[in-house]
């Protein structure tokens, strides 16, 4: 049976065959089952004001049901079609700026949140939620844009640019994993508070030198109870995203903390938390160590005992050889920040060329895919190899000049 129904009495699990109102000209799939409560809103963002819903294909939870609907609790129809956005953007200068302004937006609201929660003003976690959503809205709408931001590191912001980078690159593994779009939500918040705890442990110990003494080290591991404390503190919150703040330093050998566990006593998701964790600290710069190019951070990885090797080997598959973001140097000689993945050419991603090795000049920013281009990936690279400020190019520079 169809039935016409408004936006505000759309709820998980409907089946959507058509939208009949809209006040935008967002692209959706003709059928599908809405699978969460965050792509509702999604679809409210978007302007969609009213749906046709084929009442007999829909299990949708009953009216005295409350709060957000967990993907686990919605029984789906037998389909595969979902409602969903059209394809991601490719980059280019419009999609660089937009994912640019998410992330400064995010490094503010995520700075406000730590100063409140510090000073015991936190009285629930719809900031960090609401972020999280905006977050997981660009990973499915503009990822690839999103991604170069995680690279384009500033060692005066790492430890709220790390929360926000493992945040996406979370979003993005568990995209690739294949999860629905609510259980990806759980898990995006889970890694963007993951260390907030960290902000309560004394910058000389977060920044000493590794290895650090048994002293600061065991200092610098409450930050889990710390963290999962105060997010308890806060209000409601998905075992998930929980599970992720207390296990992300666990290890598959048990060699991790608070707890020791080991294998499967450790949620996958939390597992993912560690990889993705580790990844951005390596490949960032900080007072403890000094950073690593993408690849050698994925070797790293390849070879940590403590790491679940499968989803390492999917984490890879899944950013690829040079993963978007990374600066490379090319045979001709050219620096150039990739762009997009080539999956039927790894080693041949699509990279924006800025700057000159051998005329130690920049140059206009060029779109080049090098699996039709007579030139080749020589390396992986970082910046300060060759004296660039990055973040202060990228912002200043790149976000202007980049082609679409």
């Amino acid at each position: 049976m169809l039935e016409q129904v408004p936006i505000d009495e759309l709820k998980p699990g409907m089946y959507v065959t058509q939208v009949l109102e809209q006040s935008g000209n967002l692209q959706i799939r003709s059928k599908g089952v809405v699978k969460s409560q965050s792509i509702i809103q999604t679809l409210k963002n978007k302007g969609i004001l009213l749906l046709e819903v084929d009442l007999t294909k829909s299990k949708h939870l009953n009216d005295n049901s409350a709060g957000d609907i967990n993907a686990n609790t919605v029984e789906q129809a037998e389909t595969s079609e979902s409602v969903s956005a059209s394809k991601p953007k490719p980059v280019g200068k419009d999609s660089i700026n937009e994912a640019s302004d998410l992330y400064e937006n995010a490094l503010s609201i995520q700075s406000k949140f730590i100063t409140a929660l510090n000073k015991g003003a936190v009285t629930d976690l719809s900031p960090m939620s609401s972020l999280s959503h905006s977050l997981i809205e660009s990973v499915f709408d503009n990822g690839d844009a999103l991604s170069c931001l995680t690279l384009i590191k500033d060692a005066d912001n790492y430890l709220l640019e790390h929360s926000i980078n493992c945040s996406i690159l979370t979003g993005i593994f568990c995209k690739f994993l294949g999860y629905d779009r609510d259980i990806i939500e759980q898990a995006s918040l889970g890694a963007l508070l993951m260390d907030i705890g960290m902000s309560s442990i004394p910058a000389d110990v977060r920044n000493a030198q590794l290895p650090l003494s048994d002293d600061d080290f065991a200092v610098l591991k409450t930050h889990v109870e710390i963290g999962t404390s105060l997010v308890e503190q806060c209000g409601d919150i998905s075992d998930l995203s929980l599970q992720i703040i207390e296990q992300h330093q666990e290890r598959i050998d048990g060699s991790g903390y608070p707890r020791g566990l080991r294998g499967d006593e450790i949620t996958e998701f939390a597992r993912i938390a560690a990889i993705i964790d580790n990844y951005d600290e390596m490949t960032s710069n900080n007072n403890a160590q000094p950073s690593l190019t993408p690849i050698q951070a994925l070797k790293r990885l390849s070879s940590s005992d403590g790491l679940d090797q499968e989803l390492v080997k999917q984490f890879i598959k899944c950013i690829g050889v040079h993963p978007v973001g990374s600066l490379v140097k090319l045979k001709s000689g050219k620096l150039g920040i990739v762009s997009k993945v080539n999956p039927a050419d790894p080693i041949s991603p699509h990279v924006m060329t800025f700057y000159s090795v051998k005329g130690n000049h920049f140059n206009e920013i060029k779109k080049i895919d090098l699996s039709h281009y007579d030139d080749e990936v020589v390396s992986g690279v970082k910046p300060e190899e060759f004296r660039i400020n990055l973040p202060k190019f990228f912002k200043e520079v790149f976000v202007h000049q980049a082609p679409n």
